[in-house]
């Protein structure tokens, strides 16, 4: 997860302060420090009957902070990714559900797939061999985390506000930032680093790299 303060990714170990019934339901408030930045984290987790977790928001800071967008990084993808961590704290199916659809998106422009579904795009950029194997695991684990073959309206219509498993939404998020960083970010910084180069060359009366 990502520290709603200082956005560092961190481990989360939270503790139960407290617990308290209400109807069918248990509410649990949980904490726990940030090791970078220090600052504390509550989240406020609501428990059914049959011991599911139905909820888990944010109660300190009130919303998830905003992760940083790289300028790179253009529309519609950017305010997609934007609006996703906005909506987090309040609502991680929405997150999640705008999330899944900018990544379907990226893969798409980006990856090239031909596959209609989530799902398959998955594969099939995973399959190409092309991305890092960092990036191809965080997509397996997107799949995985969402649990798509009980879910396949997620991978069929990725928009969709469905039911997200604890810690999908916050998933869904650092596999876009990897796949930001491999799209846009590097490949914009690889092209500024041969122009730069190719200005010096110039000067120098060398061959410039084409």
């Amino acid at each position: 997860m990502r520290c709603p303060h200082c956005t560092t990714g961190i481990h989360d170990h939270y503790q139960a302060s407290s617990t308290v019934h209400s109807g069918d339901s248990k509410w649990a408030l949980l904490h726990m420090e940030c090791p970078e930045c220090r600052n504390p984290i509550l989240r406020l987790m609501r428990i059914r009957d049959a011991g599911n977790i139905s909820s888990l928001s944010f109660a300190f800071p009130t919303t998830d902070s905003l992760r940083p967008v790289p300028p790179e990084v253009p529309d519609p993808y950017r305010q997609d990714f934007t609006e996703a961590c906005e909506v987090l704290s309040l609502s991680p199916k929405a997150s999640a559900a705008l999330s899944r659809r900018n990544l379907q998106a990226v893969l798409r422009d980006k990856a090239a797939t031909q596959h209609k579904d989530l799902f398959d795009q998955i594969e099939e950029v995973i399959a190409s061999g092309k991305l890092p194997s960092h990036i191809s695991d965080g997509l397996h684990a997107v799949r995985n985390i969402g649990n798509f073959a009980a879910h396949e309206i997620k991978s069929k219509v990725t928009g969709s506000i469905v039911a997200v498993e604890p810690g999908e939404a916050e998933w869904n998020l650092d596999v876009l930032e990897s796949l930001f960083d491999f799209y846009f970010v590097e490949p914009t910084k690889a092209a500024k680093r041969k122009a730069d180069l190719n200005v010096k060359l110039k000067a120098a009366g060398k061959a410039e790299i084409p």
